[in-house]
């Protein structure tokens, strides 16, 4: 019978798998605060609403953790903060086998 920490666990294992969304981690532990899925788009030359996508599932999955909201110009914006602090993730995170991205249009 599976835990919730195992699951959490697995849930984690799986998130790590997406290329961006070890970069959105990378980003933010190198930046040392909290940020929104709006700056983590400008910094990452992402889309928003990829990165917002991407952002929501590192939050379900416990890796970062919503820490205040904003209102800015009509729209709610959210704020997060890393909280993954298992071992095996951090140093995932520190490896550099990912692929090259690939040239934006």
């Amino acid at each position: 019978m599976a835990t919730a920490r195992s699951s959490k666990t697995s849930d984690l294992f799986l998130a790590l798998a997406h290329p961006l969304r070890r970069r959105i981690l990378r980003k933010m532990i190198e930046d040392e605060a909290e940020t929104s899925p709006r700056d983590l788009a400008l910094s990452l030359e992402e889309p928003l609403s990829r990165l917002s996508y991407h952002v929501r599932i590192l939050a379900w999955c416990g890796a970062i953790d919503l820490v205040r909201t904003e209102q800015v110009r009509g729209s709610m914006q959210h704020f997060y903060r890393v909280i993954v602090e298992a071992k095996w993730a951090r140093m995932a995170l520190e490896a550099t086998g990912d692929p090259p991205e690939k040239a934006k249009p």
